[in-house]
């Protein structure tokens, strides 16, 4: 038997939400995520779900209370994903921009304060 579900990496973001539903639309219409697992406890009204981005499973806890925190994702390209994250309900948090570095990046405030960070390699 194997000790995890089949695709999934060995660490996990997993995310303390106010509304899994929430997230889990926002990550498909900004990254193209694909649902996974999608768990309703019975005896609460806790959830858990899962999501793929790439080649990434995202975690998601509702019922907990939500905590902020940042992730970061690469992506093919960060102008477009960052357009797409602001007109699915995001707010700026930085515009995409070139540092001193090879990556190009950007970062929005999403659903329950979650601070996510966009980059790709030039």
């Amino acid at each position: 038997m194997a000790y995890k579900p089949d695709g999934h990496t060995d660490v996990s973001a997993y995310m303390m939400v106010d509304d899994a539903e929430e997230m889990l639309v926002f990550l498909e219409t900004t990254f193209g995520a694909k649902r996974l697992r999608n768990i309703q406890k019975a005896n609460s009204k806790g959830r858990h779900a899962e999501a793929r981005i790439g080649d990434s499973v995202v975690m998601i806890g509702e019922g907990f209370g939500a905590q902020p925190t940042n992730i970061h994702v690469y992506v093919p390209d960060v102008d477009a994903v960052y357009a797409t994250a602001l007109k699915a309900g995001a707010t700026s948090v930085q515009a995409p921009f070139q540092d001193d570095d090879p990556d190009k990046r950007g970062g929005v405030i999403g659903p329950s304060g979650i601070t996510w960070w966009f980059a790709t390699q030039q």
